[in-house]
């Protein structure tokens, strides 16, 4: 049998071990969702055709600071994200979704993608046409056989 100390000191093993397990787990999916959004910025960012110190300066954060969020270094927050999707031209949903600060539509992510992306809309269009296709993308229909023809 056990004295008390020893099974003092044995919970507390466990539980050292389980923070220390659970931490380094948190780190890893914070380490992933970093260099996604990261990953996600630099895309737009190429494909709007913007430098990277053009980006930082219309978003309102340094060179060196927005070149660790594309490596994923740094975590962004909720604010300076909507600063960068600014400066991008895009929602700011669109980055919390990558970030994962927000739940993803329902859809195919490329329509999703396109719809955000294109320049002839504005924000509110964009934002009505999402909600729209996630609508008929959450309820799909069946054809009926006239259709298949």
């Amino acid at each position: 049998m056990q004295n008390p100390s020893e099974i003092v000191s044995s919970v507390r093993e466990s539980v050292t071990s389980a923070v220390e397990s659970a931490a380094a787990e948190a780190s890893t999916v914070s380490t992933a969702v970093s260099s996604h959004v990261g990953d996600f910025i630099r895309t737009q960012r190429n494909a709007a055709q913007v430098s990277l110190r053009e980006l930082a300066r219309t978003a309102g954060v340094s060179n060196p600071y927005l070149s660790q969020v594309e490596r994923g270094l740094r975590k962004p927050s909720a604010e300076i994200l909507a600063q960068i999707a600014r400066g991008l031209k895009i929602s700011a949903e669109t980055l919390y979704e990558q970030a994962g600060i927000l739940d993803r539509r329902s859809g195919t992510p490329d329509t999703v993608a396109a719809i955000r992306s294109d320049p002839a809309l504005s924000e509110r269009h964009k934002a009505v046409l999402l909600d729209l296709y996630e609508s008929l993308a959450s309820h799909p229909v069946t054809p009926t056989p006239e259709e298949h023809r």
